[in-house]
């Protein structure tokens, strides 16, 4: 099983980024997606997620600046981040979950003031 996750940079506040996760080795339609972040010297913690059939739940910090989606056909869950913020900075981390769990190996993501 592998979750590759793309996308991080550098951006500046109010700057925007995509992310996206490929899975392989699991019935991706069968999983849950999320995306969690880990900042320097923090735990990690949840940033969003999409259900097998679309539903979606945001944390409050992200919610109306973040939108998650997947494409089921191309095993890839994607996070939109726009007017992005200092706060935001961190390693973002996909997740599959689907009774098992699986993680990615994180991507950078650093927004500058």
């Amino acid at each position: 099983v592998q979750l590759q996750a793309s996308g991080g940079g550098s951006v500046q506040a109010g700057g925007s980024l995509s992310l996206s996760c490929t899975a392989s080795g699991i019935p991706f339609h069968l999983y849950a997606m999320n995306w969690y972040r880990q900042a320097p010297g923090a735990l990690r913690e949840f940033v969003a997620r999409i259900s097998t059939i679309g539903i979606t739940k945001y944390d409050d910090s992200v919610k109306d600046r973040f939108t998650v989606s997947r494409d089921n056909t191309k095993k890839t869950v994607y996070l939109q981040m726009n007017n992005l913020n200092p706060a935001d900075t961190g390693t973002y981390y996909c997740n599959a979950f689907g009774g098992d769990t699986y993680w990615g190996q994180g991507t950078q993501v650093t927004v500058s003031s």
